[in-house]
């Protein structure tokens, strides 16, 4: 009685580490761990490029909008967003 029931819980206990040993095999967690380092190091070396590269896309949209907000206040009617020009019909 003793003697099966100590058989049956190592059997589950062999049959476990098998299924544990597949996942390792199928999931390589080492392998995972060590790609997840190799890109981080990688995004830390490239990190100045991407940080230039997203200043200077700032700074291009900004040019267009001041640019936009330029033309919109040269075409528009009102006095104080045209500078120096004078509106006519006031």
């Amino acid at each position: 009685m003793f003697l099966d029931v100590l058989q049956t819980n190592l059997q589950k206990i062999v049959n476990f580490f098998g299924y544990l040993m597949a996942y390792f095999r199928r999931h390589n967690i080492l392998q995972i761990f060590v790609n997840q380092i190799v890109t981080m190091v990688k995004d830390y070396l490239t990190m100045n490029r991407k940080l230039k590269m997203a200043k200077y896309r700032v700074n291009y949209q900004l040019y267009r909008l001041n640019q936009m907000e330029q033309l919109i206040a040269e075409n528009n009617e009102h006095v104080f967003l045209r500078g120096n020009k004078i509106n006519l019909q006031r």
